[in-house]
């Protein structure tokens, strides 16, 4: 799929490890204030794409686009700056800082104000009541002063979000963010990802095996099978094509051309 408004493109982008083709010439935009699910069975390729969009992983071939200035070869830290945020594959937590804070830090980065803990902290009262608007946003306004470290696994995944979002990213990178998250857990993410999606003003990539899930939150869904792009389109379109099924049971899946 292509658009005036891609914001972000991959052209033929392809990643080998040895002599295993991970991902294989991937070309797909997206565009401006859409919500794309990629999916496909396990091993397909779903989040070694996310690397190579994010920079954790460079290409072996092929280019990534973004906003018109292509960003093959820079790193993670680089994309960061220019505005592609990732959530759920590193964890980029303070294990030892309480929650307030670690969304501070992320606010402070995304501002430039430096990591001085206690200067800028107090010195920059706006800085935490941003952090707390964050926090309250996943729900976390609770647990404001409580060390990261002593956080269940489900509000940590919720803490990751209020940081990626205190960073203000153009593009939202979520890689399976209900994964590990109990049942009462699981609506608040979903709620906040569509809240997200609902302002208009951010690009949002979706990396989820949950189908409901799926058909809930995308505007489109791309299905990648052993590191191919074998469909491209509408989310009832894909999901109810023979391709995508036999991709899902695991069977023989021929790419489109």
């Amino acid at each position: 799929m292509t658009g005036k408004s891609a914001v972000l493109k991959t052209q033929n982008l392809s990643i080998r490890f040895g002599g295993h083709v991970a991902v294989n010439e991937v070309s797909a935009s997206f565009e401006a204030g859409t919500l794309t699910a990629i999916v496909g069975p396990n091993g397909a390729g779903k989040t070694t794409y996310f690397n190579l969009l994010s920079g954790q992983l460079r290409a072996t071939s092929g280019s990534v686009v973004f906003n018109g200035v292509d960003i093959t070869r820079l790193g993670a830290a680089q994309r960061t700056q220019m505005g592609i945020g990732r959530a759920f594959q590193l964890t980029n937590l303070f294990p030892q800082l309480s929650v307030l804070e670690n969304v501070r830090l992320a606010v402070q980065s995304r501002e430039r104000a430096g990591f001085n803990m206690l200067a800028v902290w107090r010195q920059r009262s706006d800085l935490i009541e941003r952090a707390e608007h964050y926090l309250d946003m996943v729900g976390l306004s609770g647990r404001s002063t409580d060390t990261v470290v002593g956080l269940p696994h489900g509000d940590k995944r919720k803490l990751e979000v209020a940081m990626l979002m205190a960073l203000e990213p153009q593009i939202l990178m979520f890689d399976e963010p209900t994964a590990g998250m109990s049942v009462d857990e699981v609506p608040v993410i979903l709620k906040l990802i569509q809240r997200l999606k609902d302002r208009g003003d951010r690009t949002i990539l979706l990396v989820e095996h949950k189908l409901d899930v799926i058909r809930t939150l995308a505007d489109r869904i791309v299905v990648l099978h052993n590191g191919q792009v074998v469909a491209d389109g509408d989310p009832t379109e894909v999901m109810a094509s023979p391709v995508v099924q036999e991709a899902y049971l695991g069977a023989k899946v021929v790419a489109h051309a």
